[in-house]
């Protein structure tokens, strides 16, 4: 890949640094704008724009090692160009290591730091010679910072699931949250399987990949599609983006035709899009109108009748509710720890005292919640944490 795709990498890692966007909303923009590039450079564009912010506390520790100025020392623009070039290094093998090399100092001089090049060109040079044998922490006498590297996940995150799971079961999350994760879709529950099939061959017309799941059988991944947007079927309302925890969730809620369903932290609507092909009446809420919108869009693609959006703070009480639902979906929000392999740079906002407001923020919209419920009704309280 040429110097102007790499050029689209900086800036969009330039952008993460800057304004805190999360990396799945910009890289999709990203993408989205240079629509025009042929196929194999966005692909480009993508992998090494989401692998450099995935592996960010990896690349550092290293960058830490083997360069003279500290990571948070260095310009800007010089560390993430480090910091992409590190791991095109370590993780493409279809990129030449003086490849790689001489497009940072390019770059570098292009974007007027062309008294740094010899700094770039000595540090990455080096670490490619080295970068069989790159030390980690001590195990032995680190373990929280040993898989803190070798995972590229916070520490604070790493001790946590040490002292809640233990050894064995964190180093297998940590290894399968880096592992690729396929987009799921869900098909509309009232296709036949032959409408099903049909839509599926027609998804496969376009080279993508789709795999049914083992739990339920209108949820499939998606693999290979460069857009779930472009994809047949989704402008038409076949199907939605839905993970199949999340469909399992309303399945073990048992809702059955004419109960009145009350989705209270809804968007973007995936629950209730589901609670509404069941025949249920659904009240979906959420606490703000840029929210309801994305909740409403999914209703109009999917053309779901048996829904009324509203703007409400799950906080509140709204007594003219008590004891009228017959089902309460409850998906509060959460820190996310459980999607961390799709939404790769959740993990760097996380801190204590975030966790411990998600907890206050969880127990006060429950306290309002559960006096919807009608005798005998259902509560389901779900979340997408592993967090105890």
């Amino acid at each position: 890949m040429g110097e102007n795709t790499r050029q689209i990498v900086v800036d969009t890692l330039l952008e993460l640094e800057r304004d805190q966007e999360y990396s799945h909303n910009l890289i999709k923009a990203v993408l989205d704008k240079y629509d025009y590039l042929d196929g194999r450079d966005k692909a480009f564009i993508k992998r090494v724009a989401e692998g450099t912010t995935e592996r960010k506390i990896e690349l550092d520790y290293y960058l830490e090692k083997f360069s003279s100025v500290p990571v948070r020392k260095m310009k800007p623009l010089i560390r993430v160009l480090l910091r992409m070039s590190l791991y095109q290094l370590l993780y493409m093998d279809g990129v030449p290591d003086s490849a790689v090399c001489n497009e940072a100092c390019k770059i570098a001089a292009k974007r007027g730091f062309a008294d740094l090049k010899g700094f770039v060109n000595g540090v990455l040079r080096n670490l490619a010679r080295n970068k069989e044998r790159l030390p980690l922490p001590d195990r032995g006498k680190d373990e929280a910072g040993y898989f803190s590297v070798k995972y590229s996940m916070p520490r604070l995150i790493t001790q946590m699931w040490l002292d809640e799971y233990g050894r064995e079961i964190t180093e297998t999350l940590l290894r399968k949250m880096l592992e690729p994760q396929p987009v799921s879709i869900r098909f509309r529950t009232g296709f036949s399987e032959e409408e099903r099939l049909s839509w599926l061959d027609k998804i496969r017309t376009v080279q993508a990949k789709a795999v049914q799941s083992p739990y339920l059988p209108y949820v499939y991944t998606v693999k290979n599609a460069e857009g779930i947007r472009t994809l047949p079927g989704f402008g038409e309302g076949a199907f939605t983006v839905q993970d199949v925890s999340s469909a399992l969730a309303v399945e073990a809620a048992g809702i059955e035709r004419e109960d009145f369903v009350l989705d209270v932290c809804a968007a973007p609507g995936g629950k209730t899009l589901l609670a509404a092909e069941k025949g249920a009446r659904v009240l979906a809420r959420d606490v703000s109108g840029r929210k309801t919108a994305l909740i409403r869009e999914n209703l109009d693609r999917m053309k779901t009748a048996n829904v009324m959006v509203q703007v409400f703070d799950g906080c509140r009480t709204d007594s003219s509710l008590h004891e009228k639902a017959d089902v309460i979906l409850l998906d509060v929000p959460c820190s996310g720890l459980g999607v961390l392999g799709k939404k790769r740079d959740i993990k760097y906002h996380v801190d204590a005292d975030g966790l411990k407001s998600l907890e206050g923020l969880q127990k006060r919209i429950l306290e309002q919640s559960w006096r919807y419920v009608k005798p005998g009704g259902i509560l389901l309280y779900s979340t997408c944490t592993i967090r105890r």
